[in-house]
């Protein structure tokens, strides 16, 4: 194997032992994971049961990661005495119901799967309470116990606005290259340190006449579809969403970037990579017929689904290519957890305790490495577990150099002002998302369409 692409033994090479928390025997642990074992969770210095009695409902998107912790629920409930009622809301209704409910005051959903990009909204309206209060209050939070540090600096990033956390990150992730590696090491490429060789390496291992094309990006219309790849790009070329205080989506950086997506699109992908989000692009990589493509680590675990994958061992991944600002850009998407403004002052505390269970440690291994299901999740929310020996043995086999570029992007690649973190977000995100589309439709230039997009962005902003 060519020694550029990293092997998961250099990783595993001189990491500190586990904590006490989690150093049990795998076997031994496993088997309490699916368990009803508490005694992790009651080592924590607070009262669980100081909820009980209470309901409260939790909206999710139907995800392995949070079905993982749907089956642990019951350990929740018998631990604090608050029961559990699940909601799962598709991605693309998620974000609508649950405004709709903060904005109605009833308090349906105590708490729900929040999209780092709605905060600045919900802030802005008051709809949801900062966090900051329930960590720092000793009768709800053990913070030795549940070690909020810990948390991917990135993420909580991404959630806080003005200095205030607003969601507990649950689950997250971070964009990486993704290629075959039997393709580049047959032309003798390495993974690209800049956008101009990532165009370089799609051009070499490009091949439509035998169904193998260089690269594909997310082609599909949408704020977390196409606009999620782009604003890394826009970020890259030296974009600024905020020059002077004044949202900007148009001008030179954001042209030469839109430019670059279009071309590379063109030259490179398959015509109907236009309409594709990201399950697409992982499904044609399995099958073989794309050789390279940028997109959430997360797609890692499709693209080595056993009975669908052709290329599960010729697989690779790298960070971000440098644009010409010489940045990487990373995104720092993650579902996090906020509780809603208008429940009671008890069910504020039992939606805290569900917060504080799901993102503590030792529910992110039980949901992880030792839970016994089919499905383990690559999107823990702890720096410390993804240097934990089980979970980089287990999430490894995802391909060369996974664990390192994952872990190394979450700390150095990532950009909180990746998108623009504003109460419009919305209405901006769809106006970028119908640019981009059309720009590679070819139905307006790169400055056409994104001057188009600015008009409706500034009317908003008034």
């Amino acid at each position: 194997m060519d020694s550029r692409f990293f092997n998961r033994r250099s990783v595993l090479r001189g990491m500190a032992g586990s904590t006490a928390l989690l150093a049990m025997p795998g076997l031994a642990r496993r088997a309490m994971a699916q368990g009803a074992e508490l005694g992790p969770y009651q080592q924590a210095k607070i009262d669980w049961r100081q909820a009980e009695g209470e309901t409260i409902t939790v909206a999710v998107i139907p995800a392995a990661y949070f079905e993982n912790l749907i089956t642990l629920a019951p350990q929740f409930e018998e631990l604090t005495g608050v029961k559990l009622r699940f909601e799962k809301v598709p991605p693309a209704q998620i974000r609508q119901k649950a405004v709709l409910d903060l904005t109605s005051g009833t308090g349906t959903y105590a708490t729900h799967a929040a999209d780092p990009m709605y905060y600045a909204l919900y802030q802005a309206n008051g709809w949801v309470d900062p966090l900051d209060d329930y960590l720092n209050d000793a009768s709800l939070t053990d913070k030795d116990w549940f070690r909020p540090d810990d948390i991917v600096p990135a993420w909580t990033a991404a959630n806080t606005i003005d200095g205030k956390l607003y969601g507990i990150p649950y689950d997250g992730e971070v964009t990486l290259q993704v290629l075959r590696k039997d393709l580049y090491e047959a032309k003798g490429l390495a993974p690209a340190e800049d956008l101009d060789g990532f165009v370089a390496n799609a051009k070499a291992v490009h091949d439509p006449d035998n169904r193998i094309w260089g690269t594909a990006l997310r082609g599909l219309a949408g704020a977390g579809q196409n606009v999620y790849i782009y604003s890394s790009l826009f970020r890259a070329f030296g974009g600024d969403w905020l020059p002077g205080g004044n949202l900007t989506v148009n001008g030179p950086e954001a042209e030469a970037a839109l430019g670059w997506y279009v071309q590379t699109m063109k030259d490179y992908a398959p015509a109907a990579a236009q309409g594709w989000n990201w399950p697409d692009i992982a499904d044609a990589f399995s099958q073989g017929t794309v050789a390279s493509y940028i997109d959430a680590h997360s797609s890692a675990s499709v693209i080595n689904t056993p009975d669908k994958s052709q290329v599960i061992g010729k697989i690779a991944y790298a960070r971000w290519p440098k644009g010409p600002s010489g940045k990487r850009v990373s995104s720092i998407w993650n579902w996090g957890f906020p509780i809603n403004a208008k429940l009671s002052d008890k069910a504020k505390k039992a939606t805290w305790l569900f917060i504080q269970w799901a993102a503590s440690p030792e529910t992110q291994a039980r949901t992880s490495y030792l839970f016994s299901g089919p499905t383990k999740r690559s999107g823990v929310n702890r720096l410390s577990l993804w240097e934990q020996p089980e979970y980089v043995q287990t999430v490894s086999g995802f391909g060369d150099n996974f664990v390192e570029a994952t872990l190394t992007a979450l700390k150095e690649d990532t950009d909180v002002d990746w998108r623009p973190r504003v109460p419009q977000w919305p209405g901006i995100g769809d106006a970028v998302a119908t640019a981009i589309a059309s720009a590679l439709a070819s139905q307006a230039t790169p400055k056409a369409a994104l001057d188009a997009a600015q008009a409706q962005v500034t009317k908003m902003m008034q």
